[in-house]
């Protein structure tokens, strides 16, 4: 088998649990953050079994060395406990099969983690922070194949091989996460539209039930305008029927309260995180129309109890009526977000230099169904109202035309905070 077929065959395994991760994601709809959690690390550690069972080859006498890739994707999706599990693997497969010190190991898998802890409060981007670990691992490769792996080769033969390991591993591991990083796009894009659906549905909802409600009402009336007060025989048997109505219309309105109602499903998560990621998701539609962003986020980690995709659902929508409120006459379109916090509670700010709002519009704003947009539903801003009170917090507006908007989320902090 040629070195291509080596790293070709070695990429399909690595990538082979990750996608299926994917597909899974896209076909089990409504999953929570714990069972994504659960199949991405099924994922990786399938990847990490795979390569280490099959995956390695010799070239000159030497092992391929790319089952370090699972471990890079962990430190890119920010897996801290997955990332030490994996290194504690690690460590006692190249023990063992590879003959390398253990304490050398040690020494290396720890910096991974230094490195990262460094890096991540600078908000360096993963796939930047990866290519610093690949640094590491030429550095320690080098070390580890002069003095372990094989000493008995000629300098220049275990040079070769360093080389050949380390333009390998760069290469295949950005491929991976990149391809990686655009499936995750694709099932969030798909999870949108399949929001956008729901939201549809809802409007089709409202309307059959406005008209269900409509022929009870008309009986009502009907009966209400045969009705003589003075004809107690008419009165007797009119009142009933009325009533019976009335109660079929209760039914009607019970029934479609709990079928759009929102649930929420609260875990600890990091709002920071959350946060970063809707920067990294949302930076295509910034440059797509010409607008500056910025992120003003804390270094550390700030924890709350609530639900993630719900949170995400607010904080994209409200980022997209954002960018739909541009002002092009402007040089420069800009949207900022920012965080402050205190003891109890902790304010999400996104700020823009749009077209802004008059103070008719700014006091609709929170209306179902009131929209400015010609194809807007109008159910955008009153949902995520709706969630954010269910998170017990708030949602304010400030607005001036011509000038921008200020939205202000509120929410409280819980006792998880870090």
């Amino acid at each position: 088998m040629s070195y291509i077929e080596i790293i070709v065959e070695t990429t399909l395994l690595l990538l082979c649990p990750l996608s299926l991760h994917l597909l899974y994601t896209i076909y089990k709809k409504n999953l929570s953050c714990d069972e994504k959690d659960i199949g991405f690390e099924v994922a990786i550690i399938s990847s990490l079994y795979f390569v280490l069972r099959f995956g390695i080859c010799c070239y000159n006498d030497h092992p391929i060395i790319l089952f370090d890739i699972p471990l890079l994707i962990c430190y890119y999706k920010r897996k801290i406990l997955l990332s030490i599990f994996i290194s504690l693997i690690l460590i006692v497969y190249e023990t063992l099969f590879l003959g390398i010190n253990p304490l050398f190991l040690a020494l290396e898998y720890s910096s991974y983690l230094i490195v990262y802890s460094l890096f991540v409060k600078k908000k360096i981007k993963p796939v930047i922070v990866v290519n610093y670990f690949i640094v590491i691992k030429s550095f320690m490769l080098s070390l580890a194949v002069f003095w372990f792996i094989s000493p008995e080769k000629t300098y220049t033969s275990n040079l070769f091989y360093i080389f050949t390991i380390i333009i390998t591993l760069y290469f295949v591991t950005n491929i991976i996460i990149s391809i990686f990083a655009k499936g995750e796009k694709v099932v969030e894009l798909h999870s949108d539209l399949e929001n956008i659906e729901k939201e549809k549905e809802l409007r089709r909802s409202l309307f059959k039930v406005t008209h269900e409600i409509k022929n009870p009402i008309a009986v009502c009336k009907g009966y209400l305008d045969m009705i003589d007060i003075n004809d107690k025989k008419k009165v007797r048997k009119y009142v009933p029927i009325i009533k019976d109505e009335i109660t079929r219309t209760l039914i009607l309105m019970d029934d479609f309260l709990d079928y759009t109602k929102i649930k929420i499903e609260k875990e600890e998560m990091d709002i920071v995180m959350l946060l970063e990621d809707l920067e990294d998701y949302l930076e295509d539609l910034f440059k797509k129309n010409g607008i500056k962003s910025e992120f003003n986020l804390p270094d550390q980690d700030i924890y709350i109890e609530a639900d993630y995709n719900r949170l995400k659902q607010v904080f994209i929508n409200l980022l997209k009526n954002a960018v739909e409120a541009k002002d092009d006459s402007k040089d420069v379109k800009k949207i900022r977000i920012s965080l402050e916090s205190d003891n109890t509670f902790m304010k999400i700010i996104i700020e823009d230099n749009g077209v802004g709002m008059d103070n008719d519009v700014l006091n609709k704003v929170s209306d179902m169904f009131f929209t400015t947009k010609k194809k807007g539903s109008g159910l955008g801003v009153s949902l995520s109202k709706e969630i954010i009170e269910q998170h017990e917090g708030n949602i304010v507006y400030n607005s001036v035309k011509g000038e921008g908007t200020r939205v202000i989320v509120t929410l409280p902090k819980g006792e998880f905070v870090a």
